[in-house]
Formats: structure tokens, C-alpha cells, sequence
């Protein structure tokens, strides 16, 4: 008689499962239980496969009538107001949302208002850009007296060291007079406010600044510095240099003289600069718009 042989250990335990233990060519597939995802799958057996929507419906085990179910509920009027308030409010939450919505007299639940939020992609992050209030083109007139309008800039530049520098430069559209140019390593609506709080000791202060829609200009600490001093901000179009055309013309000047024609070695080195050629341009160079008067010459005559 012959010995039956032995099994091996893989053809014994063939057909036995042993807890974590994978089958090799099984994959994983996301389960289908919700509706939306099965009537995506019917709809796809049926377009692709040339299935019947019954076939594919008892296929998937998902009920006919349910594929054919049109929901009745009326959500226009909630997708109107949350619509109203992430135009009004971009930044905000569902949690604001939905407690201004109660604030208002509006009595959906928490669960409706919640549904149609996340199928309007509320829910995720949006991407906008800052919208800025509409600006209008004013002519660039000169005014007739000394601090009638101001025109304010920023112009970058770096030192021998690598470091990025920035330079506030302020002036009189007057008579064109440069009153700061004040270089620092970084510059805010804070500082723009502490140089206009040391002009206001020995020059007073504008009744209008020009300038454009840099964030340091629409901090809300400029603005409402400006709003209780009673200065009228006149912003220029976005992308319309030429609308303060007084400034551009300086910065010019400046960067021609100064920092194109100086490797500056520290802070100090460039500030020292700037100092000896404000004094300079405010007292020498005849400008062609004042019938070749300096600034402080044409102020002294025209006062």
C-alpha cells in the first residue's frame, strides 16, 4: 500500500481564512451607498455598456423609482440669501452664516441650511481677490496753494548687503518741494502716518493725498487717520501710474541721482544721501513746469 503523501501547508490552507491575511488580487474599491454615487454608476452601465437602466438598477441593487426620484424640494429662496451673504462676506463661515440667518427672522434648521451650503461648494476654500471700490479718473491739475494736494509713493531698491529697502517719498504738488523721503527696511500704514504726524508740526496738513491702492494706503490705520485729520484720500485707477503723474516724475529724479548712481553700504548711507539731495532739489534744479524756478524759489514768490 502506498503512504498518501502529505499536503503542504499552502494547499491545506487553501480554502481557510487566516485573520489578516489579504488576497493579492483583490482591490480595494470605494463602497457605493450613497444615492448620488449610484445613480452615477447605473448611468454609466447604461451610456457605456449598453445596459438597460432596469438591468443595471437590479445589477447595482439600487431601486428603479429611486433612480428616476426628482427631489421637490424648493431651495431658491436659502442658494438667494447665501448667495447675498458670501458676496457681502467672502471670508466668513457656515457658523455666521447660518446665526445671521436666524438674526434676520428666517427659521430654517440647521440641517437645510447646512445641505444647501455644501451643495453650492461652500464648503470649500475660495480663492478671491481683494475688491477695491470703484475709481474714478480725475484731471491732474495743479493746485494754487501750498498744501492743497500731496502725492505719496514707494520705491524699492537694496543695499550692497542684499537686504530689500523700501522709500516713502511725499511732496507738495505745488511747487513740486519734496518733503520725506524716508528709507526704512519695511514699510506700513503706520508709517506713512508717523511721517505725515511730523510734517503736520512745520507744514500743516494737506486737504487731499494722491496716491495709489498699495496695502499701506488702504490699512484702516491710514484711513482713519486721514478721515479724522478731514484729508480727502484721492486714489488713482488701478494700473494708471500717470494719474499721479507728479510723483512718478520725482521718483524718477530721485532714482536717476540717488539710487542708481550710489552702491549703498548701510541704511544710514542711503538715508545720508537722500538728506543731502532733498535739500538740493528743493533749492537748485530749475523745473520746467515752474518757469524754471527751484521749489523753494517758486513757493517764496507765489506766497
Amino acid at each position: 500500500e502506498t503512504t498518501p503523501r502529505r499536503e503542504s501547508a499552502a494547499q491545506a490552507n487553501v480554502c481557510r481564512f487566516v485573520f489578516g491575511q489579504q488576497n493579492a488580487q483583490r482591490r480595494s474599491f470605494k463602497k457605493v451607498v450613497g444615492t448620488g454615487n449610484r445613480r452615477t454608476v447605473v448611468t454609466y452601465l447604461a451610456q457605456n455598456h449598453q445596459v438597460s437602466i432596469t438591468r443595471a438598477c437590479k445589477t447595482t441593487g439600487f431601486s428603479k423609482s429611486q433612480y428616476y426620484y426628482q427631489s421637490k424640494k424648493d431651495d431658491s429662496e436659502v442658494v438667494d440669501k447665501l448667495n447675498e451673504l458670501v458676496e457681502n462676506k467672502p471670508n466668513r463661515g457656515f457658523p455666521y452664516f447660518f446665526h445671521r440667518i436666524r438674526n434676520e427672522g428666517y427659521v430654517w434648521n440647521h440641517k437645510k441650511v447646512k445641505r444647501v451650503y455644501k451643495l453650492m461648494n461652500l464648503n470649500k476654500r475660495r480663492k478671491h481677490k481683494r475688491r477695491l471700490p470703484a475709481r474714478f479718473r480725475e484731471p491732474l491739475a495743479q493746485p494754487n496753494s501750498i498744501n492743497s494736494t500731496w502725492s505719496i509713493d514707494f520705491m524699492h531698491d537694496t543695499l550692497m548687503n542684499g537686504r530689500k529697502v523700501r522709500i516713502l517719498n511725499i511732496i507738495d504738488d505745488f511747487n513740486r518741494e519734496a518733503l520725506t523721503i524716508n528709507a526704512d527696511y519695511s514699510q506700513s500704514g503706520r508709517t506713512v502716518v508717523s511721517a505725515l504726524e511730523d510734517l503736520k508740526y512745520w507744514r500743516g496738513r494737506p486737504n487731499e493725498i494722491r496716491c495709489d491702492n498699495g496695502p499701506e494706503f488702504l490699512s484702516n490705520y491710514f484711513v482713519d487717520y486721514c478721515k479724522n485729520q478731514g484729508i480727502q484720500i484721492k486714489y488713482i485707477q488701478p494700473g494708471k501710474p500717470t494719474q499721479n503723474a507728479y510723483i512718478e516724475r520725482f521718483n524718477r529724479s530721485y532714482r536717476e541721482d540717488v539710487l542708481d548712481a550710489y552702491m549703498f553700504e548701510s541704511l544710514y548711507h542711503l538715508r545720508e544721501l537722500s538728506a543731502e539731495w532733498q535739500d538740493e532739489y528743493n533749492e537748485f534744479p530749475p523745473h520746467q513746469s515752474l518757469n524754471n524756478l527751484s521749489p523753494n524759489k517758486y513757493l517764496e514768490i507765489n506766497t
